[in-house]
């Protein structure tokens, strides 16, 4: 076998919208990535999914479509000498009258100050960014940034949709006949919802020069058929019985599913995000310190990683378990959610309004208030018709 061929991954990426499999909630007829394409408009984005899932072919294949020049950075390999080399380019192509479609890759991984440099082009139309991420944008990419594209949403690739692409590979490469229908099955089911994973797996097993088995997929993979999948049932179950043990604090059983989360490569922002919740959700008020301790263990995670950061979430996990915990916050947030939904346009009573002129003194704003600790007013604070 030619070892210096191109990949079967990037040989079998396609070229257009009709030729992408999966993703239908955003390639439909009436969906926004058909919209771009059909107008020849294109929008700045942020393309939010697990590996292997299109985001960098839907971002060529839009540059493609309507007509623009495709420049890919990787945000792990380029900084901002890089970014303004891009930006430079861009107004050479703007003097061309050609639009210019930056690809960030990882855009996650760019700094505040890096992300910053983008939006005054972005803005004014100079270079049109589509950047991919497989973390939530929302913690990941700053607001400004986030205000100027529009974020969509890429889903794990299905079992049945990761075996067409695998027969789509067979077919091109005349193998069908090579390649039983349990090794498809479990080539998808070894894939993880990753169509770049399935197809290196299926490369390495056709050149074994042998038919492909189960076993013959087992032996290039090198890996059995995980048992959890991160945005499969698997995913949601385990992290629930994480949370309630610590809930319950079974320190066993949450180290247990501490450990099989990590084990399965759970990305440990999301289970520190989880602890922060919980400090507040089940704590609170019963353990002050437990929300310190989860901010300080998402820190941790963020600037150690792992595997050193396996230190703090053990850490946060044992205290979370063992503190005393409390459901004030919760039932204390949610009956004044609902007072609020309930009378929410009641006007603030007078005496507790700013007064900042003699007029607004003089008609009773902020009466008989005094500024001193722990001072009552004698009609309270609430809207009048909230005081029953």
């Amino acid at each position: 076998m030619n070892m210096t061929r191109v990949p079967l991954a990037e040989q079998m990426r396609p070229t257009s919208l009709d030729e992408v499999i999966g993703q239908t909630h955003l390639l439909g007829d009436a969906e926004i990535l058909r919209r771009i394409v059909k107008q020849k408009e294109p929008v700045s984005l942020i393309l939010w999914g697990p590996p292997g899932t299109g985001k960098t072919t839907l971002a060529r294949i839009i540059a493609k479509e309507v007509n623009a020049e495709f420049i890919e950075l990787s945000a792990v390999t380029s900084g901002k000498k890089d970014v303004e080399k891009v930006i430079e380019h861009a107004r050479q192509n703007w003097n061309l009258n050609l639009r210019t479609i930056l690809f960030v890759d990882e855009i996650h991984r760019f700094n505040k100050a890096q992300q910053d440099a983008f939006l005054p082009h972005v803005e004014s139309g100079l270079i049109t960014l589509i950047g991919a991420t497989t973390e939530n944008p929302s913690f990941e990419v700053i607001n400004p940034l986030l205000s100027r594209t529009r974020v969509l949403v890429l889903q794990p690739l299905s079992k049945p949709e990761i075996i067409d692409i695998l027969k789509r590979a067979l077919k091109e490469l005349k193998q069908s006949k090579n390649v039983t229908p349990k090794a498809l099955d479990y080539l998808a089911e070894l894939s993880g919802g990753d169509a770049r994973v399935a197809l290196g797996n299926l490369e390495l097993a056709l050149s074994f020069d042998e038919k492909v088995t189960p076993e013959v997929v087992k032996a290039a993979a090198q890996k059995k058929v995980p048992g959890y999948d991160k945005k499969g049932d698997m995913h949601y179950d385990v992290i629930s019985a994480f949370i309630k043990s610590m809930r319950g604090s079974d320190v066993q059983a949450t180290l247990y599913y501490l450990s099989r989360m990590i084990d399965a490569g759970e990305d440990p922002k999301f289970i520190a995000r989880r602890m922060v919740i919980f400090a507040s959700e089940d704590i609170g008020l019963a353990g002050n310190g437990a929300l310190a301790l989860a901010i300080a263990t998402f820190q941790a995670v963020e600037r150690v990683g792992l595997p050193e950061a396996n230190y703090n979430l053990y850490h946060c996990a044992v205290a979370l378990a063992r503190s005393e915990k409390s459901r004030e916050i919760p039932d204390l947030m949610y009956a004044a959610k609902d007072l609020a939904k309930k009378y929410p346009d009641s006007p603030v009573p007078l005496h507790i309004r700013n007064a900042p002129t003699k007029l607004m003194q003089d008609l009773g704003y902020s009466k008989d208030y005094k500024w001193e600790a722990d001072f009552k007013h004698a009609k309270g604070f609430l809207p009048k018709e909230l005081n029953l």
